[in-house]
């Protein structure tokens, strides 16, 4: 591969939405139109046909969203959706194929000369076992494993109001929701899937003993939406700095406050998180030093 690779393999609820929209808006990076490929983390036939049929599903949901919009007359949506449905049926054919060769087709596909990067962009990676991370840097060698952490608290709350949207139903108060799905983490260790993600130490301890340390950067998430944070990030890319979208928030969830005292409970639950991150990652941004 000519040009560089970006894997952000993470954390969830930690900032990668915010990063694709500031990497897609660039003309030197080039980004499917559809965030997260999940080509890693569906090896086996049965992972692999699953994530199929969802990507035909959200496909065929943008075709009806393209001839929606024809018939409006809305020819930037038309534009919008034409395009992330064409990717989408890409990135099927891909999976289908189901080999590293196509995969980096794939990622090259958007690609035009002014690119110096392309990407994959899935926190979901961030579970994967260090044999996968192993096999993703062989088959791009120079390939940079970027991993976001975020405050845990602030992470593991976004986490839980985004599931507890996705498992609303009708006439259920949403705020109760959310707080009823957060205590079952705490006091029964539920939501397996909301909390492995924010083991920061784990994925790290994985990282580092299967990828080269010079390809590999974790960062807070609280430093990267800052201006020097991103001219840090581009210059570890090779890229050229240029100004961040400090301001837009992405995939931000229903803003409602989470309640004292089970952030109180979530923070003494997390803190071998922020111990870790204290001595292996660096000194903790303001916004980690809420909770004791």
């Amino acid at each position: 591969m000519d040009r560089g690779l970006l894997y952000c393999v993470g954390a969830t609820k930690a900032g990668t939405s915010w990063l694709y929209r500031a990497l897609a808006d660039r003309s030197d990076v080039a980004l499917s139109a559809v965030k997260e490929t999940h080509f890693w983390d569906t090896r086996s036939p049965v992972e692999r046909q699953a994530q199929i049929e969802i990507f035909q599903r959200q496909g065929a949901s943008f075709e009806a969203g393209r001839r929606e919009a024809e018939s409006k007359g809305q020819g930037w949506k038309v534009r919008n959706m034409t395009r992330r449905a064409s990717d989408m049926a890409r990135l099927v054919a891909m999976l289908k194929e189901g080999s590293i060769a196509s995969y980096l087709e794939y990622l090259e596909a958007p690609a035009s000369g002014e690119t110096r990067l392309l990407g994959d962009i899935c926190p979901a990676y961030g579970l994967l076992p260090a044999t996968t991370f192993e096999e993703m840097a062989s088959a791009a060698p120079g390939a940079r494993f970027l991993y976001l952490v975020r405050e845990p608290v602030a992470r593991l709350w976004s986490a839980v109001r985004m599931q507890a949207d996705r498992q609303l139903q009708p006439g259920e108060d949403f705020e109760q929701k959310a707080h009823n799905i957060l205590q079952r983490i705490l006091n029964r260790g539920a939501e397996r899937h909301i909390t492995d993600r924010g083991d920061y130490a784990a994925t790290i301890e994985r990282l580092r003993s299967s990828v080269p340390q010079d390809s590999l950067k974790v960062m807070y998430f609280e430093d990267l939406v800052t201006e020097a944070g991103y001219r840090h990030l581009c210059h570890w890319l090779g890229l050229a700095h240029a100004a961040a979208p400090i301001s837009e928030k992405v995939h931000e969830g229903r803003g409602i406050a989470i309640r004292a005292d089970l952030a109180t409970r979530a923070a003494h639950q997390l803190a071998s998180q922020y111990r870790f991150a204290a001595e292996e990652i660096g000194p903790l941004p303001d916004a980690w030093k809420a909770y004791p």
